[in-house]
């Protein structure tokens, strides 16, 4: 499918679908003011760029400083971005990242790496916030949406908590009934080689964890990129805050953090792309103090908190959504990658070629 065929169709038409099946206009967001409309959109790009100069950082200093430019590098996770809040749960993203990094000569397993840093990073912070807000709910009496949030963010921090540990143990392979499953889809020849290179790369990633985990440099710049995660959190959270002081809905920066951690975790349900729905329900559990968040026909009735959800919504996922196009369709349509000199598959010591 042509790319601006799907930037329509994830940006454009459900705007318009809002508008079209809600009582809210286009002056009704506006009400909110332009100037705290445009500081919400701001500090989502920061919290964006953020998370770029983290994946920077860790190619940086997990692979190398000769892997490409700064702004390419930037470029494909903004591209990736694209991809992830474009699909249900939040997914995809990692393959463009993936794909970027080898392309740009690193091996599979190297550039699995990294993005797997980043996912844990996100998921780590991520988590442990949807916990504070699943528990805060709870507290105010909300026991459905604390649990609901709770229920959401275990498995996720359970599961990749496993593969991190896992990971630097034992050797992670596809389960043998992969190859049966992709000989139903292809030939068994094409089958054996996408397996056989698939459990190289895992092989190459568990290689990585076992040595990075036992250096303290790479705990350390581990813990650098959590650091940087927490800061793009709170900035996201902030986006949230600025459009609540607008209209006299005065929540606190903490409540804040917890509407946008809790719409964040709901969105990973794998029902709705970019979590559409889902988000908007966490954020007006939050905005109303946590009061009656099971009767989820009330936030049509409440049109000043539906203003604010819907003016977040727009500010801080779809505008956001044109310039990650924009990067995607550099980078999907760029030929050249920078490869002065491509990352030996050797070494796997963090700042090996590093400054």
């Amino acid at each position: 499918m042509n790319w601006r065929v799907i930037f329509i169709l994830v940006s454009v038409i459900p705007i318009m679908l809002i508008f079209l099946f809600t009582p809210v206009s286009l002056n009704d967001v506006l009400s909110v003011g332009i100037i705290p409309f445009l500081l919400s959109f701001l500090a989502t790009m920061v919290r964006i760029f953020l998370q770029a100069i983290r994946f920077y950082y860790f190619v940086r200093k997990f692979i190398g400083k000769n892997v490409s430019s700064f702004w390419k590098i930037i470029f494909a996770r903004l591209a990736g971005e694209f991809v992830t809040q474009t699909t249900p749960s939040y997914i995809g993203g990692e393959l463009v990242r993936i794909a970027f990094l080898t392309k740009s000569g690193v091996p599979a397993g190297r550039a699995a790496w990294v993005t797997t840093m980043e996912i844990i990073a996100d998921v780590f912070v991520g988590t442990i916030l949807a916990f504070i807000a699943g528990f805060v709910a709870i507290a105010n009496g909300s026991m459905f949406i604390g649990m609901l949030i709770i229920a959401i963010a275990a498995p996720t921090f359970g599961f990749w908590f496993f593969i991190l540990i896992y990971s630097a143990k034992k050797n992670i392979r596809l389960p043998s009934f992969s190859l049966r499953l992709a000989k139903k889809f292809i030939s068994e020849q094409k089958a054996q080689r996408g397996i056989n290179s698939v459990n190289k790369a895992l092989d190459d990633l568990c290689i990585m964890s076992r040595e990075n985990f036992s250096s303290f440099k790479s705990v350390k710049i581990f813990s650098v990129g959590i650091a940087i995660t927490v800061v793009a959190f709170i900035f996201q959270g902030l986006s949230f805050l600025v459009l609540t002081h607008s209209v006299d809905i005065y929540i606190g920066l903490f409540l804040s953090f917890m509407a946008t951690a809790s719409s964040t975790i709901l969105g990973t349900l794998p029902i709705t792309i970019g979590g559409s729905g889902l988000a908007e329900w966490g954020l007006w559990a939050y905005i109303n103090q946590l009061n009656n968040v099971s009767q989820i026909g009330n936030i049509i009735n409440d049109i000043d908190q539906l203003n604010v959800i819907i003016a977040w919504r727009i500010a801080s996922y779809y505008l956001p959504l044109v310039i990650m196009w924009i990067a995607l369709m550099r980078v999907a349509l760029g030929t050249n990658y920078s490869k002065p000199t491509p990352p030996s598959s050797t070494s796997t010591t963090p700042d090996s070629r590093a400054d």
